[in-house]
C-alpha cells in the first residue's frame, strides 16, 4: 500500500446477490462478498459500493410491459435499498463498520447520500454502501456508479460482472469465438459497443479519465484482488496501453 490510502468504488449488480437462485437474495453470497471486502478493508483500502436491484425488480422490463417508466424506475431504486441493507448486515457481522446512504430519503433505514459525509465515512474506515441509484428515473445504476465514483474521487471504478471475467469482443456465453481484452480505452469500448456499461456512464468515465476494471465476481477472492489493485479482469482507461 502507498502512503495515500487506496479509495475505490465497487459496483455490484443485484443479480450477483442471487447466487444460483432465480430471484431474491442469497445470504450466503452476501457473506462471501463481505468476507472478501473485509480482507481489502483490513489492508487500509477505502471502499464505496453501489449496488443494483435487478435480482428484485427491473424497471425497464416493467416499463416495456406497460408500466409508467418513472414509476418502474423508482420501484427499482427501492429494490436496491433491500440489497444494500443485506450487504450492510453481512459486513457488520464480519466486524466491518458500514453505512447505507440513499439517494431517496428513508431516514428510518439509511442515511441520506451527502458527498462530503460519504467521504468522511470512508476516511474513518467505514464501508459506504450507496443505494437508490442517482435518485432519478431514467438513469441506470451504471450511471450512478460512475457519478458516485467521480464525486468521491476514487482511483478506480470496479465493475463486478456475474460469471464473465472481463470484456469480450462478443458475449462469451453465447459466442465461443469471443476474444477477451486485457486492456482497451473508453473510446474503443464505446465505438465497438462492447457493453461494459451503458453508453452514458462510459462517456462520463471517458470524459473524466476514470479507469474501470471489469472482473468476474464469482472467481475465488476476486473482490479482494480487485480492491487491492491486483491484475485481474479487463482494464478500461484513457491510455492506449496497460
Amino acid at each position: 500500500m502507498t502512503d495515500s490510502p487506496r479509495r475505490v468504488l465497487l459496483k455490484v449488480s443485484g443479480e450477483a446477490l442471487m447466487g444460483d437462485a432465480n430471484f431474491g437474495i442469497d445470504p450466503g453470497i452476501a457473506v462471501k462478498m463481505a468476507t472478501q471486502i473485509k480482507k481489502a478493508h483490513d489492508e487500509g483500502v477505502q471502499v464505496g459500493i453501489v449496488v443494483g436491484g435487478g435480482n428484485i425488480w427491473r424497471g425497464l422490463s416493467a416499463s416495456a410491459g406497460g408500466m409508467d417508466r418513472a414509476t418502474a424506475d423508482y420501484m427499482g431504486m427501492v429494490a436496491t435499498v433491500l440489497n444494500g441493507l443485506a450487504l450492510q448486515d453481512a459486513l457488520e457481522n464480519e466486524g466491518v463498520q458500514s453505512r447505507v446512504m440513499t439517494a431517496i430519503a428513508m431516514h428510518e433505514v439509511a442515511e441520506p447520500y451527502i458527498r462530503r459525509r460519504a467521504i468522511r465515512h470512508m476516511e474513518k474506515g467505514r464501508v459506504v454502501i450507496m443505494v437508490a441509484g442517482t435518485g432519478n428515473p431514467y438513469f441506470t445504476t451504471d450511471t450512478a456508479a460512475a457519478l458516485r465514483a467521480l464525486e468521491l474521487d476514487v482511483s478506480m471504478l470496479l465493475m463486478a460482472k456475474n460469471r464473465v471475467d472481463g470484456v469480450y469482443s462478443a458475449d462469451p456465453r453465447t459466442d465461443p469465438g469471443a476474444t477477451r481484452y486485457d486492456h482497451l480505452t473508453h473510446q474503443e469500448a464505446l465505438e465497438r459497443n462492447l457493453k461494459v456499461m451503458d453508453a452514458s456512464a462510459m462517456a462520463l468515465c471517458r470524459d473524466n479519465e476514470l479507469p474501470i476494471l471489469v472482473f468476474d465476481i464469482t472467481a475465488p477472492d476476486a473482490i479482494t484482488h480487485a480492491l487491492l489493485g491486483d491484475a485481474v479482469g479487463t482494464l478500461v482507461s484513457s491510455t492506449p496501453t496497460r
